[in-house]
């Protein structure tokens, strides 16, 4: 027998030798049918789906992926099989895909209350709250008594309001500063009872830089006075920085780009023991996706913002797709900041990562960007620099696809299975590079099994900095090293290091619980 109770079938060797077992004897024996191999009274389509949810069980969300895919192929009206094959896409961040499989559940059973949440999950996951909205309003009129459809339905409509109300003020303020918008800062007192970093006459030196990271490292928190402070100054050096900055590392100098460290700060702290701090002798790039998920975000992007304020000149940050109000809102970061300190401090992150550049060139060889390429040809260097980034992330062109672009094997373009930017081939990376006269990209944001990879003939390198991502993928974390002269990466993995016992996303409440 292949499966007798899902539940009872955890360890993972064993499940995988099931499914090799079933797959050795269906090669053999052509007209074995698999309800004949497993012996129950199964259809052959819900064996499938058995064998989906194992691996659903155990994070395997692409074999799981590929089991649910095998029982629609059987059975291409069954709304439950999308349904789950949606939510294993959510797990792997793959909105687009989970979006579609949401719809199908619903065409092929509009009673099926269940692929309504995963049709909304999806939405919600792409910051499109009103659609959310009206899958939960949808089941919540349908279970009048549920409590979790009224839960999901009264947070869905909360963002949706608090988004429109946000969006009525921005453009009063969209312009000014953060110094200018809130010059009463100046005035918060610096109560008797605060052992931690101070700022020395206003500005970063490396000893505050020192002794905040110790801070932060002891769980404790940075004064509100000094954040503000940081975070107007960095507003102010951002907004006078152009969307594609370029950098020069001279020959014979190392440079180091790290991807995506997603507010885990332990394991920020490994790479600067591994690697050493930066300093104008061992610069720095980070890669976008700084914050959200892991729970300790507000301490990485005080750390990254205080070392570009340190050494704006060999210290560098590109915006990623979580540096955006809809993912903030949605995978944690928001909450954190106003656990830890205000909503008027969650507004102004908003504001400052609308100035943060979009990309790096290194050398005039090398680009640097969070996603990817774009769904445009001729695209120049030139193009990227004249983006105006200074707002939310678009839902295409340049700046979407630079954000939410993802690498795929083979050649062309293809729909994007986040559901936002494209998937580009080798010859598109050929093309973008040869037209530019580049050596290669680096990207991040796609999780990585050994933290790293290469791809597209050597001309796309996808890098990820947070090992063992969300405290479940088992992933290593990277980062890669170049030399001035030459620009050959060279890769450094390593292990996740341990943590405080506080969960990743334990900051999102009850917004997570609307995307399962």
């Amino acid at each position: 027998m292949l499966f007798k109770k899902n539940k009872k079938i955890k360890n993972k060797k064993l499940i995988n030798i099931i499914i090799i077992e079933y797959y050795s004897k269906m090669s053999e024996d052509k007209d074995t049918t698999l309800g004949e191999l497993t012996k129950e009274h199964y259809p052959p389509a819900e064996n499938y789906k058995n064998a989906a949810n194992i691996f659903f069980k155990n994070k395997e969300y692409d074999k799981a992926i590929e089991m649910y895919t095998k029982a629609i192929d059987l059975d291409k009206k069954n709304a439950i099989y999308y349904a789950n094959r949606s939510l294993a896409h959510l797990r792997q961040e793959s909105f687009g895909s989970a979006l579609e499989d949401g719809i199908l559940a619903v065409k092929y059973d509009p009673t099926y209350l269940k692929g309504y949440y995963r049709r909304a999950a999806a939405q919600m996951s792409l910051g499109k709250f009103k659609k959310a909205l009206s899958d939960f309003e949808f089941v919540a009129k349908r279970k009048p008594h549920d409590k979790d459809a009224a839960m999901k339905y009264t947070e869905c409509n909360k963002l949706v309001r608090k988004q429109a109300f946000e969006k009525a003020i921005s453009s009063d303020v969209q312009e000014k500063t953060l110094a200018e918008i809130h010059c009463d800062l100046e005035a918060i007192q610096i109560e008797d009872e605060y052992d931690g970093p101070k700022l020395e006459d206003g500005k970063i030196t490396p000893k505050f830089m020192e002794e905040l990271m110790e801070f932060f490292k002891a769980q404790k928190k940075l004064h509100r006075k000094f954040a503000y402070k940081i975070l107007c100054d960095i507003d102010a050096y951002f907004r006078k920085q152009p969307s594609l900055v370029d950098i020069a590392v001279p020959d014979n100098s190392k440079f180091t780009v790290c991807g995506d460290i997603h507010g885990q700060f332990y394991d920020l702290m490994n790479i600067f023991k591994i690697n050493g701090f930066p300093s104008p002798e061992n610069p720095y790039l980070f890669n976008g996706d700084f914050v959200d998920r892991g729970s300790f975000s507000v301490e990485c992007i005080f750390t990254l913002f205080g070392f570009k304020l340190l050494y704006p000149d060999y210290f560098f940050l590109s915006r990623g797709n979580h540096e955006s109000y809809n993912m903030n809102q949605m995978y944690g970061f928001s909450g954190e900041v106003v656990a830890k300190y205000t909503n008027t401090m969650s507004t102004m992150f908003t504001q400052v990562y609308n100035w943060l550049p979009l990309c790096h060139c290194i050398n005039n060889r090398v680009l640097v960007m969070h996603g990817g390429l774009f769904a445009q040809d001729n695209v120049t260097l030139d193009d990227l620099r004249n983006i105006e980034r200074n707002r939310q992330p678009p839902e295409e062109g340049l700046m979407c696809d630079l954000l939410w672009s993802d690498p795929q094997p083979q050649n062309g373009r293809g729909f994007s299975k986040r559901g936002v930017g494209i998937q580009f081939g080798p010859d598109i990376t050929e093309q973008f590079c040869a037209a530019n006269k580049l050596d290669y990209i680096i990207r991040s944001h796609e999780v990585k099994a050994i933290g790293y990879e290469i791809a597209h003939n050597g001309k796309c390198i996808t890098v990820f900095s947070a090992p063992n991502y969300c405290d479940t993928m088992d992933n290593l974390g990277a980062f890669i090293t170049l030399n001035g002269k030459d620009m050959n990466p060279n890769f450094t993995t390593y292990e996740a290091v341990p943590h405080p016992n506080v969960k990743p996303m334990a900051y999102a409440g009850s917004l997570m619980s609307m995307l399962t």
